[in-house]
């Protein structure tokens, strides 16, 4: 196979793999119900005016399934990092008690639960459009080379066999994010 044809196909599979981690990322946001130091990995903290990601102003634990404890390295940071998880919107209420800031994870209610698997099913149908743009690319860089049309043919069902198989684990994921979420 011509190396132009094979950089092509690389690069397509780096760009599918990119799809599936960021998929990845977006479902750790999605809580099923159980605390996870994850579920405030979105959040943001004006650290002496500039804005710096939770985890790097304060510890982020769960001490149990329905909790989550942040203990700030800086005690004047707690109101800073109360206001963060509350600008997030996720969702929670934090309580402050002089020390640590203390989120209670209510369970989830059967709507919430479905709300959150039609997030999932969007965050996943946004990674099958990211596989789809990388086939795209991937088989326009294909016509513009100069390569034989059966190379581009060959080239483009490689592409494609790609494309269905980034595409089934999409599914396969979603299929185990929607279980998770539904399971009480």
């Amino acid at each position: 196979m011509n190396e132009d044809i094979q950089f092509i196909i690389d690069s397509t599979k780096e760009a599918m793999d990119a799809a599936l981690k960021h998929l990845a990322k977006q479902f750790t946001n999605i809580r099923a119900g159980k605390a996870s130091p994850a579920m405030l990995g979105s959040v943001m903290v004006d650290y002496y005016g500039s804005q710096t990601p939770l985890s790097q102003v304060a510890n982020v634990n769960t001490p149990d399934g329905r909790t989550i404890t942040v203990q700030p390295w800086e005690k004047n940071m707690l109101q800073e990092i109360e206001r963060g998880i509350m600008i997030a919107n996720l969702g929670f209420n934090p309580m402050n008690n002089g020390d640590t800031i203390i989120i209670n994870v209510p369970p989830l209610t059967e709507e919430r639960r479905r709300d959150l698997a039609k997030q999932a099913k969007a965050e996943a149908e946004d990674a099958k459009i990211g596989v789809r743009s990388a086939r795209k690319d991937a088989n326009h860089d294909i016509k513009d080379s100069d390569v034989s049309e059966d190379l581009q043919k060959n080239a483009e069902a490689d592409i494609q066999k790609l494309t269905d198989s980034y595409v089934k684990k999409i599914d396969e994921i979603l299929e185990l994010k929607e279980k998770e979420i539904m399971t009480v």
